[in-house]
């Protein structure tokens, strides 16, 4: 195991039918085609059903309908049963990939109705006897964010538009301030806690986005609380963000390390992410660098881009010196204003 746990394929719906097929520790060995294998937490699993659902041919794919409905293209695919999937994305092309297992192909009626506004094409591939493939073309150049789940026994796949007017004015950005409460988060040798530093930057990045316009910002936490990353997960996806930058403060066991970098999970949320940290070390401070696939929770839901803000090390003297200055806290809100604005002018 590694920080932030192992390499993860994806979160999953509730009700999905799997089989295990061994225990290792707190967790169950699942089977999900006659390739694929994974690990789940048995807290997520309870028994089921009986027989085993992998046999070949035995689950068949039915007809997609693609239309669109508020602000999202809704790609339904039928399917016989609840099965396990996982999702990805491409950025050249702008694409969504959804591999659903344990089913073969019989899908023949593919629907795709002129009001869709995102999604330029869908198509089917069987890329293993028992792996479906579903691809979602998308238009433009950004990922605007996208939600995968079951409504009964068929897939569902709703695809957000981009926002209906270009400009940063006109995006709605949530912010989120690391830890908070009784998670204090890394503490300098000073004593300095990461949460109120994260804090004060939250709240100057929304100060400085309301003056250049922005009207539509939220704050996950505007006051010294613990919430839960799960609950902060559950918050964002109630708001419906059109992007989220997660500040914290990074700390060593080596207190010469130091410096700035962002973080992303999934390919859609890199652009954003490069050319926030491109604005940082115009600040003169050190690169630690781009980090993807990275696994801390707010980077993996796909509803949104998202981007983590590491701003510097609590746990170096030199960094120190700067994220306690209140003039250090404006300049670097305006350096991700810029690197926002900066994305928005590649991919709108």
């Amino acid at each position: 195991m590694v920080r932030l746990g192992a390499d993860k394929m994806g979160f999953l719906d509730t009700a999905i039918r799997m089989v295990v097929v061994d225990s290792v520790g707190d967790r169950y060995k699942v089977k999900l085609s006659q390739n694929w294998d994974c690990y789940i937490p048995k807290y997520f699993v309870r028994r089921g059903f009986a027989e085993d659902p992998l046999g070949e041919g035995k689950f068949l794919s039915g007809s997609w309908h693609l239309s669109a409905k508020d602000n999202y293209d809704v790609l339904t695919v039928s399917l016989p049963d609840r099965l396990p999937y996982r999702s990805y994305q491409l950025t050249e092309p702008n694409k969504i990939v959804v591999d659903v297992f344990g089913v073969s192909s019989n899908t023949t009626w593919i629907t795709q109705l002129r009001q869709a506004k995102i999604v330029k094409s869908v198509y089917r591939e069987q890329v293993e006897k028992d792996v479906f493939r579903i691809h979602i073309e998308l238009k433009g150049r950004q990922n605007w964010g996208y939600s995968v789940g079951y409504n009964n026994k068929s897939l569902r796949i709703a695809v957000k538009h981009a926002p209906q007017k270009k400009g940063i004015k006109n995006l709605f950005i949530a912010i989120d301030a690391g830890h908070g409460g009784t998670a204090k988060g890394a503490v300098s040798r000073k004593g300095t806690e990461e949460k109120v530093y994260t804090l004060k930057f939250a709240k100057e990045l929304e100060s400085y986005l309301k003056k250049k316009g922005v009207k539509n910002v939220y704050l996950t936490r505007t006051d010294d609380v613990d919430i839960a990353t799960t609950k902060r997960v559950l918050m964002l996806r109630e708001v419906k963000p059109d992007l989220l930058i997660s500040l914290h403060l990074n700390a060593s066991s080596r207190p010469e390390v130091k410096g700035v970098s962002t973080y992303y999970h999934h390919n859609g949320s890199r652009k954003v992410s490069q050319h926030i940290l491109d604005e940082m070390l115009k600040l003169g401070l050190n690169e630690f660098g781009l980090i993807g696939n990275f696994n801390f929770l707010l980077n993996s839901p796909t509803e949104y881009p998202n981007s983590l803000v590491e701003i510097a090390f609590l746990s170096n003297e030199e960094d120190e010196k700067e994220y306690i200055d209140e003039k250090f806290h404006k300049q670097t809100a305006e350096r991700i204003y810029r690197g926002i604005v900066r994305w928005l002018k590649e991919v709108q």
